[in-house]
Order: C-alpha cells, then structure tokens, then sequence
C-alpha cells in the first residue's frame, strides 16, 4: 500500500487542448479537472471546445478516465507498469 493519501499533477492534455490535474488517491481512485469539464461540456465549454477544434484542424475531446494520460500516470504512482 502506498505510503500517502493523495497525490495530484497538472499536465497539458492534447486531446482537449488546455492543462487538466489528474488526482490520485492511494485507493487508486482516480480524478481528472479535464474529464469533468470536456466530457459532456456547458455551452461557453462547448463554444470554446468547437473553436479549438477549427483552429486545431483536429477534434476536441474528453477520451475519459480510461485515456493513456490518466493510466500511465495512475500506473506510475502505484508501481504497476
């Protein structure tokens, strides 16, 4: 068992363009700002989402708690590679 309660970071994530906090727990639960805010967004989010996808040329979007980011940062702090 890890020897803290909980740990956070804040990364840019590219699959919403803008920098999220992935926070951990020792329990293993995980929270990412980006997830609550990107995956179903409010209407100044969402405008805001539409005009960095244009901008981007790419799509704008939460991958979820499942993504590689929040994963291999969970993985990393619980030593499970």
């Amino acid at each position: 068992m890890a020897d803290w309660q909980v740990t956070a970071t804040t990364i840019y994530c590219d699959a919403v363009d803008d920098e999220v906090t992935l926070i951990v727990s020792a329990d293993g639960t995980v929270k990412c700002t980006g997830h609550q805010r990107y995956l179903k967004p409010g209407k100044e989010t969402a405008k805001e989402m539409k005009k960095k996808s244009q901008r981007s040329g790419k799509q704008i979007e939460c991958q979820g708690l499942e993504c590689f980011r929040v994963t291999e940062y969970k993985a990393s702090l619980l030593g499970k590679k």
